[in-house]
């Protein structure tokens, strides 16, 4: 019995001890909050599912190999509107508190929000809003994909060089500031280098038909026929255009990047060209690394899209990381120093406009899925 109670008075203290090690570990550890803001209802919702794939595939990985920093995510739908990513990220900023925001993929989306996140001084990092004017001047937002004029002048380059063409058609999007703005750029430097555009036509989400601006592409007969859209309008502009016996060959962005383009399309995205942040044919050890841990988790190939997510999110750690704070100043100032980060869309630097300065690649659609054509490099 003596033996027993001295016994128990031995062995309470030191278990006394190891409860409040773990204890002390826990309160110690840093604690930030992120937001996620992207579309998961309404047109654009294919996007922000996507990219949201990649940002929980960034923190599983992360919360595998970090117990000295927790992440709490806060995420809200923008549902495929710019007042609706102004009220997401307002929520986010004065209810959630949260220090830094993933978001929106769309550029219209993303400037709504930004505006109020720029005021709030809480950074926000774009995973996939392409439109130049995103980050110009503002000193907390950011992106990871590359911009509209890079992407406008590696299609037109494109077409101007590789496929010998001499005429163009735009087809824009008159609803979306990603379709504005590529079709702008794609139009000056295809024009410096020596092509001619020859109209620019127009048509609005809502639209369901096309077969009037098409009828007039089949009059013009273009070389090619740029259309910087997203897949509801574009699958069905393609498919229109194959029973039209429109032979130009036909030219888009990264908004083409979806298995749901090719249902509505229907085998007319075949012999298209399109530029993109990735080809799954690289070699490139951390991208196939990404791959292989994606299909694992989700047991499909990851789009661009969720690549990107994954490429932002691993940004946005690594900068909690480095600044080792939870303070939205600190988080800035580290992003914004992002050097030669090995991502899955390649080695990443945040250049002084707050860009992510990375290679495009271009791809074309086959029967059998992309087929790999070329990178450019945006220094070259």
């Amino acid at each position: 019995m003596g033996c027993t109670a001295s016994l128990k008075k031995f062995v309470f203290p030191a278990v006394s001890f190891l409860v409040s090690a773990s204890f002390i570990q826990n309160i110690f550890a840093l604690e930030a909050k992120i937001g996620i803001l992207l579309s998961f209802t309404g047109s654009q919702a294919y996007y922000g599912k996507e990219t949201k794939n990649g940002i929980d595939l960034a923190l599983e990985q992360h919360n595998k190999n970090n117990k000295d920093l927790k992440i709490k995510l806060f995420v809200e739908d923008s549902q495929s509107s710019p007042s609706e990513a102004a009220r997401g990220i307002n929520k986010l900023i004065t209810s959630d508190k949260v220090v830094v925001v993933i978001g929106d993929m769309v550029s219209s989306n993303t400037i709504a929000a930004g505006s109020i996140a720029e005021k709030s001084k809480i950074p926000i990092l774009s995973p996939g809003s392409t439109n130049d004017t995103v980050t110009i001047g503002k000193n907390y937002i950011y992106r990871t994909c590359f911009t509209d004029s890079f992407q406008g002048l590696v299609m037109a380059n494109f077409a101007y060089k590789n496929l010998n063409a001499k005429t163009a058609v735009i087809l824009q999007d008159s609803d979306s500031d990603y379709s504005i703005g590529l079709s702008k750029n794609f139009s000056d430097k295809f024009t410096l280098d020596g092509g001619k555009v020859t109209k620019i036509l127009r048509y609005s989400q809502k639209d369901t038909n096309f077969t009037s601006q098409l009828g007039e592409i089949r009059k013009l007969k273009p070389d090619v026929v740029f259309i910087p859209g997203f897949h509801q309008q574009v699958g069905v502009i393609l498919r229109e255009s194959k029973d039209l016996q429109i032979n130009s060959k036909m030219l888009g962005g990264d908004g083409w990047d979806t298995q749901e383009l090719r249902t509505i399309a229907k085998g007319a995205e075949n012999g298209g060209f399109i530029s993109n942040h990735y080809s799954a044919e690289s070699k490139d050890p951390t991208l196939q690394s990404f791959v292989k841990a994606y299909k694992a988790k989700y047991n499909i190939e990851p789009s661009s899209f969720s690549a990107l997510g994954y490429d932002s999110a691993n940004i946005v750690l690594e900068a909690i990381k480095k600044a080792n704070s939870n303070e939205p100043e600190k988080i800035n100032k580290a992003i914004a120093n992002t050097k030669n980060l090995n991502a899955a869309t390649g080695v990443i630097t945040i250049d002084k406009n707050h860009n992510a300065s990375k290679p495009a690649v271009i791809l074309e659609f086959t029967p059998k899925g992309y087929k790999y054509i070329t990178s450019v490099n945006p220094n070259n």
